[in-house]
């Protein structure tokens, strides 16, 4: 079985390399996600049985739930070659071009962000995956012509963190459209406790539910809590994770109870005392806290709008009661931006 699942450029002892070999190599090692599982190995099934590549699939969700392992379980469980890319890489068609001309039968081809992808690049890998035919033009002007290229069957993963931003043209050409879900605590104890064995590192049931627990429902934050608190407990104690030095740790690192971090808290914080709880625009809230406007709505306010701290309305961002609590602040007796949430 040929198998490529390292990002290129990556090397070295780097967090992107033992995060990558964190990663369930097989769809039965991969907790959580059930629906999703299920479909997939439907999928998977009946391309070998009638030895076909695989359909088209699209995996949407927030940063850290697992796309990119799923895309290479998918390459692992055909036995082909995975090849890692990402929208914004391919600025022209002769990017995805020369990729594409490079793929065997069976391959899987990902590409993280294509929801980032230019319409110039969208256009040639329209009819690379519905006829598996690549349209070249070569030479310019008058004497420019076109060339038809005949590609094997291959599989294109996409990934997204924003669905809505994908042209339905792609989007329709996506046999699989799959959203993943945040995961609760008892997967990302498995998930906690699935890492800690191949780290070697000595964690009890309860030290592992602590991590689990202030993860924010993300196996990629779970793993990056679990290196911290293992690095805590080799340097200030005897190397095992027990629920106390979890917790000893993470505070150490600035995450609280509630799993929010630095930036979390500093987000509130300005929503609360620079803002007098809003409305307040995205762009103000990220120059406030230091942080790119994207980053805060794509890594940040999810989690914040599921815990009931800050709220989107039309008129801008409000931090909600629960939010004023969590800073040990006393909420407004009208919370800011409700009565024209509310009000007819």
């Amino acid at each position: 079985m040929r198998d490529e699942f390292t990002d290129p450029g990556v090397t070295g002892n780097t967090e992107e390399t033992v995060e990558a070999g964190l990663r369930p190599r097989a769809l039965d090692e991969f907790v959580g996600q059930r629906e999703l599982k299920e479909h997939l190995s439907i999928v998977l099934e009946a391309a070998r049985q009638r030895g076909q590549s695989v359909d088209h699939l699209l995996f949407a969700g927030p940063p850290g739930l697992g796309k990119t392992t799923l895309a290479g379980i998918v390459a692992a469980e055909m036995g082909s070659h995975l090849h890692v890319t990402s929208g914004p890489a391919l600025e022209r068609a002769g990017d995805l071009a020369a990729i594409l001309t490079k793929l065997e039968d069976g391959d899987v081809l990902f590409v993280d962000e294509i929801h980032r992808l230019s319409r110039a690049v969208e256009e040639i890998l329209y009819p690379a995956m519905e006829d598996f035919q690549l349209d070249i033009v070569v030479g310019k002007g008058p004497a420019a012509s076109s060339i038809r290229l005949t590609m094997p069957p291959f599989t294109l993963v996409g990934a997204t963190t924003r669905t809505g931003m994908i042209t339905g043209p792609l989007r329709d050409r996506f046999g699989l459209v799959a959203r993943l879900d945040y995961y609760d605590d008892d997967e990302l104890q498995q998930i906690v406790v699935r890492a800690a064995g191949i780290l070697d590192v000595v964690i009890d049931d309860e030290g592992a539910w602590e991590i689990a627990r202030r993860s924010r429902g993300t196996p990629r934050i779970a793993n990056r809590l679990l290196r911290r608190v293992r690095d805590f407990a080799e340097v200030r104690h005897d190397g095992s994770i027990t629920s106390a030095i979890a917790r000893e740790g993470l505070k150490l690192f600035g995450v609280d109870d509630l799993g929010l971090d630095k930036v979390d808290r500093a987000i509130l914080s300005a929503m609360c005392d620079q803002f007098n709880g809003g409305p307040v625009g995205l762009s103000t809230v990220a120059i406030s806290v230091g942080e790119q406007p994207d980053t805060v709505e794509d890594v940040y306010e999810p989690f914040l709008i599921q815990q009931g701290m800050i709220a989107r309305t039309p008129r801008g961002r409000v931090a909600m009661p629960a939010a004023y609590r969590h800073l040990g602040l006393t909420p407004p007796s009208s919370a800011p931006g409700q009565p024209g949430l509310f009000d007819g």
